[in-house]
């Protein structure tokens, strides 16, 4: 039961808390304060949090998920994880997420959690399967992960830091549509899906892409946390990494998600670690 429980909080997800750490060198090179402890917690409630919520949809998709071929394990789905289980299991990651937000005296990162909640409970509820829209409410937990990072360290976010956190987050969520098509899930399954098509995915994934590695160039070339001379470190990671995603996509027709492809692929990892030594060595760390 632990086993089951530990696969219906999602915790391979938890890599997306990567993106409530991104803004925080920045914020800090900016002069914003860090506490490590604060930051710690904060991710932790992103994570719990997350998990909830990853729970109560498996919890709404059940019957769904056993007429899918890709998705008839699920612990929920398969059985392995009773019903009032699992209901008892979602409250609880729950009220130890936004218990945790509420006390790390960071009095923004109970608000972000709640909208994150809010949102995803209107996704489980049936957003998610009216086209598009069901994109943007995914990119914006990406989002929302990002503003939870500003807040653990009292900063405000600026402006090109949104954007581009968004256009990313979208080019991340027309990818793992991208994916579900290419996995063969079915309409009956995700309604949403018929509202799409592989072309008009790819569209908005080369257009995301682009958007992407624009909006960062110029925030890095703006931005007045890079050391002179070094602001576009980072860029050439930036653009390999997306490029990568796409050539992968385009000729091998993959069906894995953004997250998947974050632990299975050698070249991304490689990477993000590229990008994140360049960013550091740009902003002046070492």
């Amino acid at each position: 039961m632990v086993r089951e429980l530990v696969r219906l909080a999602r915790v391979q997800e938890w890599i997306k808390a990567a993106f409530v750490l991104l803004p925080i060198p920045f914020a800090v090179r900016a002069g914003a304060p860090l506490e490590l402890g604060v930051v710690a917690l904060g991710v932790l409630a992103s994570c719990l949090t997350a998990s909830a919520v990853y729970a109560f949809n498996d919890l709404r998709d059940a019957a769904a998920d056993r007429a899918s071929a890709r998705k008839r394990h699920r612990p929920v789905a398969s059985g392995r994880v009773p019903v009032p289980a699992a209901a008892v299991f979602s409250v609880s990651l729950l009220v130890a997420g936004l218990g945790i937000a509420f006390a790390i005296d960071r009095a923004a990162a109970p608000v972000v959690l709640l909208i994150y909640v809010v949102l995803n409970l209107g996704y489980s509820l049936g957003l998610k399967h009216v086209p598009l829209l069901d994109v943007f409410l995914l990119s914006s937990g990406f989002l929302l992960r990002v503003l939870l990072g500003c807040a653990l360290v009292l900063a405000a976010p600026s402006n090109w830091l949104l954007f581009c956190t968004f256009v990313v987050a979208l080019f991340l969520s027309f990818a793992k549509r991208r994916a579900d098509l290419a996995g063969g899930e079915g309409v009956e399954h995700r309604p949403a899906l018929a509202g799409y098509s592989i072309g008009f995915l790819r569209h908005g994934m080369w257009l995301t892409a682009t958007l992407s590695l624009l909006s960062y160039a110029l925030y890095s070339q703006e931005a007045e946390v890079f050391v002179a001379g070094r602001e576009l470190a980072g860029t050439p990671f930036v653009a390999f990494g997306l490029l990568h995603y796409l050539r992968v996509a385009e000729t091998e027709d993959t069906d894995l998600s953004p997250v998947s492809m974050a632990y299975h692929s050698v070249t991304l990892q490689l990477c993000a670690l590229g990008w994140l030594a360049s960013t550091a060595w740009s902003l002046g760390l070492f």
